[in-house]
């Protein structure tokens, strides 16, 4: 469950440290922690703020991030929103 083909013709792939819903959840645990849910972050922030230093999603491909907030998505957990310099997260 951690490959990932990047091709139809299964040619070239990508191992998974984590699958996106196992990001999100260490995420989402790290919001309800530190009593953050109905907060807006940027991506940036998430990844790189130094909130987040001393988790393991920070420093956290950005694709990888969107994919693990759309699973929060789809959990009514989060949204994500369009900032006027980029995107972000609600959660709840």
């Amino acid at each position: 469950g951690n490959l990932e083909w990047l091709d139809k013709s299964k040619s070239s792939f990508l191992v998974l440290w984590r699958r996106p819903e196992e990001w999100g959840k260490l995420i989402y645990q790290w919001v309800v922690k530190n009593g953050l849910t109905n907060s807006v972050f940027t991506l940036y922030e998430l990844t790189s703020g130094d909130d987040t230093e001393n988790e393991e999603f920070h420093g956290l491909d950005e694709s990888m991030l969107l994919r693990a907030l759309q699973a929060l998505q789809q959990e009514h957990k989060a949204e994500i929103i369009t900032l006027d310099d980029g995107r972000g997260v609600k959660f709840f």
